[in-house]
């Protein structure tokens, strides 16, 4: 009897891109600035909310429905605007909070419970898997680098090497979910979707 594998809570995936612009990969830094001003102001409101959330989950064993949407949607705005800079995309990220309106996937599927003890512990828990996302993300800049220069010449993004950046942004996510209260499953050793 076969049993159904499981998947992860958290998806992110990027669109790989046929053509890249040799030009704008000098820019995408300083283009995002409205971006980064934005998202700092709205990581610091989510950071409230997951205090709020901790509390909530607490006393009820359930993340506020509406409060566990914006968090998300913090993130995938943020997933938007690091796919944009790492340059995997070139379409300019929209303002938007709203899924489908970049070709990306960021979700975090709503749980409809989470254990009340296990907040506490949960940065604790989840020390091995962002020590192992650190040292991928950090890989990930010297691949940045190395694709930088395969853009400029070819107008391409080497697909293995996007794959590897997207895999180790995907375990970044994983772990950040985990830690921010957005998930209880612990998020698996690996860049697979």
């Amino acid at each position: 009897m076969a049993t159904a594998v499981q998947r992860y809570p958290v998806t992110f995936n990027v669109e790989y891109p046929q053509e890249l612009s040799r030009w704008l990969i000098f820019v995408k830094w300083l283009l995002a600035i409205p971006h980064f001003i934005v998202l700092y102001l709205l990581q610091l409101v989510a950071g409230i909310v997951t205090f709020i959330a901790f509390f909530a989950i607490l006393f009820t064993k359930k993340y506020p429905e509406s409060l566990f949407n914006f968090v998300v949607g913090v993130n995938r705005w943020g997933a938007n605007v690091t796919a944009y800079v790492f340059l995997l995309r070139d379409d300019y990220p929209p303002f938007t909070m709203e899924a489908g309106s970049y070709p990306l996937a960021y979700d975090v599927q709503y749980p409809q419970e989470l254990s009340r003890w296990l907040i506490f512990v949960k940065w604790l828990l989840v020390f091995p898997n962002a020590l192992v996302s650190l040292l991928l993300l950090l890989v990930a800049y010297l691949v940045e680098f190395i694709a930088f220069f395969a853009i400029l010449f070819t107008k391409q993004y080497p697909e293995p090497l996007f794959k590897f950046v997207v895999g180790a942004l995907r375990w970044n996510y994983r772990a950040s979910a985990y830690s921010s209260l957005l998930t209880d499953q612990y998020p698996p050793f690996s860049m697979e979707p």
